[in-house]
This record gives structure tokens, C-alpha cells and sequence, in this order.
């Protein structure tokens, strides 16, 4: 049981997916593959699209990560809902991206055999749109998406991961707390009406140096937001790196009930987009999160590789993980 391990030692979660697709240089050809030879929309850069396409380089990726050291694999499926495939045409492609994503995680691991407990999270991205802010700067009171329909979504994307066989759901990168109460709200709907429930991992976005999140939240407020939920974990990932976040999980540790997570990005990226933080750079980084007990789940976002993974997990082996009381530890 994952909680039981938890206080026992902090966890590896893995790095980003994006960074190591990118390494294999797919064009459109690739991204098709034989089933979607003849789609009518240009599928390049749908990496959530080759896990029915590319299996074989998901699985790998899963791999690479395990043997770096990760003790939870991130599902493939960070845009897999309905909404975020609607810019591809595959919407109703969205319950066989998550649960094949799954499928693929958990054969990793499989593969991998290790003597140490391993988990998939399936990863529940923010969608690319938000429920609290109009796109359009004419009509402020206008929306792109409603919470029902974000709410539907998910429930589907969930009903796939859990399918497929994953361990933990990960609502990560939240930009906009509504997104993840909705979220939050879909999810709870299905284990009541399967009568199952799994672990959730939350993980919001702090976007810039004001502390908040792009829907204008402060971390408190976004805790204070989302504590009605059965929460395993609260953390923080992307958009920052180690040094420039550090402040914001401290706030978490100070007032979550919870397992305290991060994932960071490998440190700011530079005027190309590109990360030039070393493996070594960013884990000097991470080691006062470890030395000041803030953490138990602790990771790589963008940028970051196996390799930075196999250095992240060196560092959790020499310390301990943030202490939950008995109290908090008998709600979770």
C-alpha cells in the first residue's frame, strides 16, 4: 500500500515524457502510424496519440525511467480527455488513450521486476482550457468550457485509467483550481459509481514569480480549495524550477494534511525554450526540500531525463520523508 511506503521513504516519481519523445524525432508519419494513416487532421505532436501508435517507444520511456530509479511512472495520457483531443479529432478516442497508456505503464513495470513497490499514476492534465478566465479579453464573462463538461471528461478520462489498471490518479499542472475542482468532482462520481476508489494526487502550477496560480490563486487558497477532496498528496510542478519553488512547497508542508509532492522543472528554461540545468545543478537544488523534511514524493517536469531521474533518486536515499501525525495520517 502506497500510504505505507510513503512513511517509510520519500518516493521517486519520474520525469517528463515530452523531453524524452522529443529525442526520437517523429514526424507525422510516425505519429499516424498504420491505424491513422488517413486521419483528416495533422497528428504530429499528439504524444499522448503514440501510445496506440508507438507503443513500443511509451514502453521504453517507462523503462528507462524505472531503472533511473522512479518509483511511480506518469501514464502517457496528460492531454487524453475528450476536450484536449477535440484539436485533433479523436475525442472519442480519449477512454482507449488512458486505459492503453496504462496498460503500457504497468507492463513496465511488470518487465522491470523489482523488489521494491512500484506505481502507476495516471496523470490527469489541466486540458487547455480554463473553466475562470474568457479567452477573449471582448467578452470576460465568456467561457470556452463549463464545469459540467470538464467534470464528464474527466470521469471518462478516469474511468479509462482505471481500467487499464493504475494505482494512484494524478490531477497534475493545475493552472486553474476550477479545472481541478471539476476534476476532483468527476472522479468521485465514478468511485461512487463503481463502488472503487483509488489514491489522488494533487499537483497545482505556480505560474510566475507572484506566488499564484494563472487563476489568481495564492498556494494557501488553492489548498484551502481543494482540502474537501480525499487527498493522498498536495504538491507543486512545472513552470519553475527547484530554487524558484522551494518557497511554495514550504508553504504546503507548513499546512497540508497531507504527503507533500514536487516536481519541478530542470530549472528555468533559456530564450530557445530549451533547459540547461545540469542533472547535478537541479539536485543541489532539491537537496534543502530533503534536508528541511518537506517532502515525500519528489520529481522531475520538464526538461528533466533518466538521468536527472537516477540523480533524484540517489538524493532520496540519504534522507527521510516529512512525518505526518497520527491524526493526519488516519484520514488519508
Amino acid at each position: 500500500m502506497i500510504k505505507d511506503d510513503l512513511e517509510r521513504r520519500i518516493l521517486v516519481l519520474d520525469g517528463a515524457m515530452g523531453t524524452m519523445i522529443q529525442q526520437h524525432k517523429l514526424g507525422e508519419a510516425d505519429f499516424r502510424g498504420e491505424r491513422f494513416t488517413n486521419h483528416n487532421v495533422d497528428l504530429k505532436g499528439n504524444n499522448d496519440l503514440l501510445s496506440l501508435t508507438q507503443p513500443d517507444i511509451i514502453k521504453d520511456i517507462h523503462l528507462a525511467y524505472l531503472n533511473a530509479g522512479a518509483d511511480i511512472l506518469e501514464t502517457n495520457t496528460f492531454s487524453s480527455t475528450s476536450i484536449a483531443q477535440a484539436d485533433y479529432d479523436l475525442s472519442n478516442y480519449a477512454y482507449e488513450l488512458n486505459k492503453v497508456s496504462t496498460q503500457l505503464a504497468k507492463k513496465a513495470i511488470e518487465e522491470f521486476e523489482s523488489n521494491q513497490p512500484k506505481y502507476v499514476a495516471g496523470a490527469l492534465g489541466p486540458t487547455n482550457r480554463t473553466a475562470s478566465i474568457s479567452p477573449d479579453v471582448t467578452r470576460p464573462g465568456y467561457r470556452a468550457v463549463h464545469f459540467d463538461e470538464l467534470a464528464q471528461a474527466y470521469k471518462e478520462q478516469a474511468s479509462g485509467l482505471m481500467d487499464g489498471g493504475a494505482d494512484l490518479l494524478l490531477i497534475e499542472t493545475i493552472f486553474d483550481t476550477l479545472n481541478a475542482k471539476a476534476a476532483i468532482f468527476g472522479l468521485l462520481e465514478l468511485f461512487e459509481e463503481r463502488n472503487d476508489r483509488l489514491p489522488i494526487m494533487i499537483s497545482g502550477t505556480i505560474t510566475d514569480a507572484s506566488g499564484r496560480t494563472l487563476s489568481g490563486q495564492t498556494v494557501e487558497a488553492f489548498l484551502i480549495s481543494v482540502s474537501h477532496a480525499p487527498i493522498l498528496s498536495i504538491g507543486l510542478n512545472c513552470a519553475l524550477g527547484a530554487a524558484q519553488l522551494k518557497s511554495y512547497v514550504q508553504v504546503l508542508a507548513n499546512n497540508a494534511p497531507y504527503f507533500i509532492s514536487a516536481h519541478p522543472n530542470a530549472g528555468l528554461p533559456n530564450e530557445f525554450g530549451e533547459y540547461d540545468q545540469s542533472p547535478d545543478e537541479m539536485v543541489e537544488e532539491l537537496r534543502p526540500y530533503l534536508q528541511d523534511k518537506l517532502i515525500n514524493i519528489i520529481g522531475g517536469c520538464c526538461g528533466t531525463t533518466p538521468e536527472y531521474v537516477k540523480c533524484i533518486a540517489t538524493l532520496a536515499n540519504e534522507y527521510k520523508p516529512r512525518e505526518l501525525s497520527a491524526a493526519e495520517l488516519a484520514k488519508i
